[in-house]
């Protein structure tokens, strides 16, 4: 238990959260969102991008699908970015929105967060932060930014492995006006007590979003990489990243690739685009090759992703770009 309240503190310190309680264990950001979406009784308007995640894009089209929730979806410009005035104006119209603060398949940067979720409480609106490509990346402020609720997990720059997850959730919720179905007997009050009064008596603050038995060894798992990113310093990080990223970015068009990544737009990853009739295809093919060579990257639709660690040696980006020159023919 220890261990837990250990977890949920260095999280919180690295969202900008006020307090350990804030940040609700999950074993994924997808676990975070259904949490979210199960406080509502009526069918919300949910607001969502077409950029967001494989697991909450599913979750969102299946409660929709099961008339959970009103769904609309802002779509990409024609050059894959999302742009600040289509979701300003969509935001107007929902209950939730659900929103990423770095897109996962472009690196892109959402623009003009805060004045997003301004825009979505003046009209009324929850939001929900996908800080997944963020948190790690670069200096996140929940409280700053206002965001009602936010998810991730410790999966990618956190360097936590998987399972474990976290949704965030703003003090101003957790005074016991808003829950939620997916609780378990951690998210009673006096749990250990075994009493069953009805209506149920919930834990304070965040502990009653709290579920069953926890997954106790993925809080051990994470601790590691919570505290190496505490005691780098999200900053230094960042700033390593965007020069491993410029210089991946560089060696690459010297050999003829465009690629994108290295400013302050832009998350930790460097993407090359493959064109042709099935850039999807064209993507995996490519990761394959560069598997074959030692390089390990990945493919997201026409995308293929490419994220220098603080490891990684310059020597190794200097093969990297070899085997996506060898890999993707300019």
């Amino acid at each position: 238990m220890a261990e837990i309240g250990a977890y949920r503190a260095r999280l919180a310190q690295l969202l900008g959260a006020p307090r350990a309680d804030c940040v609700v264990p999950k074993t994924s950001a997808g676990q975070g969102l259904r949490a979210i979406l199960n406080t509502y009784d009526g069918v919300p308007r949910v607001v969502a991008t077409r950029g967001e995640f494989d697991s909450i894009d599913l979750i969102l089209r299946q409660y929709a699908r099961r008339g959970r929730i009103a769904l609309h979806f802002v779509e990409a410009r024609d050059s894959g970015l999302f742009d600040a005035a289509d979701l300003l104006a969509a935001v107007g119209q929902a209950d939730l929105v659900v929103i990423s603060q770095v897109l996962f398949h472009t690196g892109q940067v959402l623009p003009e967060l805060p004045a997003l979720v301004a825009a979505a409480h003046a009209g009324g609106a929850r939001v929900l932060v996908d800080v997944y490509h963020s948190l790690g990346v670069f200096p996140v402020d929940v409280m700053a930014m206002d965001a009602d609720f936010a998810i991730g997990a410790a999966y990618k720059y956190l360097r936590g492995g998987p399972g474990a997850g976290y949704l965030y959730l703003h003090p101003r919720h957790l005074d016991g006006s808003l829950s939620t179905l997916d609780v378990g007997w951690f998210a009673k009050k006096d749990h250990f007590e075994y009493q069953r009064p009805d209506p149920p008596q919930f834990g304070v603050g965040g502990d009653a979003f709290l579920e069953s038995t926890p997954p106790v060894m993925t809080c051990y798992q994470a601790r590691a990489g919570q505290v190496f990113t505490q005691a780098i310093g999200v900053q230094r990080l960042r700033d390593y990243s965007l020069a491993q990223q410029r210089w991946l970015v560089s060696a690459l068009a010297e050999r003829g690739i465009g690629a994108t990544g290295g400013s302050t737009d832009h998350g930790a990853f460097v993407v090359v685009t493959c064109g042709g009739d099935d850039g999807a295809r064209a993507s995996r093919r490519g990761v394959e090759a560069m598997a074959a060579r030692g390089v390990i990257a990945d493919a997201r639709g026409p995308r293929i992703r490419l994220c220098p660690d603080v490891l990684t040696t310059t020597d190794e980006l200097d093969l990297a770009a070899r085997a996506v020159a060898e890999a993707i023919p300019p």
